[in-house]
């Protein structure tokens, strides 16, 4: 742990298409190789195959399905004498959003459709619905932290 205080928050630059601060971090999150121009090319192509195929705006499906995938409790390993337990704690909002991002993009690159601008839209819309591989990875850890509920006495 670092003995310095602690780092400053930086501020994020609204995108230049909608002017949201999450979109470029999603965009930040999607990106390869230090290749924005074509994460941001996916990103929008995306968001056009949603409005084509539900008929709504990509811009509400997408934040639709963010909130849909952010985790209000996760559970983490605590170590009490000799004893690992898995207590759940909250998720601070910051690591909710990061959390979501990194799902959605993670079970986006695992879907089959053939571009990724078609799996991110498919993964979007999914989840958008409440339903999808990463809905079901919040479930899965909301479902955790509540089994483990009994250890929450170790949170500190």
């Amino acid at each position: 742990m670092s003995r310095r205080s602690r780092a400053d928050k930086r501020e994020v630059a609204p995108d230049p298409v909608h002017g949201s601060p999450v979109v470029t971090k999603f965009i930040s999150g999607l990106m390869l190789d230090g290749k924005r121009s074509l994460a941001e090319k996916v990103f929008y192509s995306a968001l056009d195959v949603i409005e084509e195929k539900s008929g709504q705006p990509g811009l509400t499906v997408f934040q639709q399905a963010l909130t849909n995938a952010k985790p209000a409790l996760e559970v983490k390993s605590r170590r009490v004498g000799g004893a690992t337990y898995q207590v759940p704690i909250e998720v601070r909002p910051e690591r909710r959003q990061a959390l979501a991002i990194k799902w959605l993009i993670g079970f986006a690159r695992g879907r089959s459709e053939k571009t990724m601008s078609e799996r991110l839209a498919g993964e979007l819309m999914a989840a958008a619905r409440g339903e999808g591989s990463t809905v079901k990875k919040k479930d899965d850890t909301h479902r955790m932290a509540e089994a483990n509920k009994a250890f929450a006495h170790y949170r500190w």
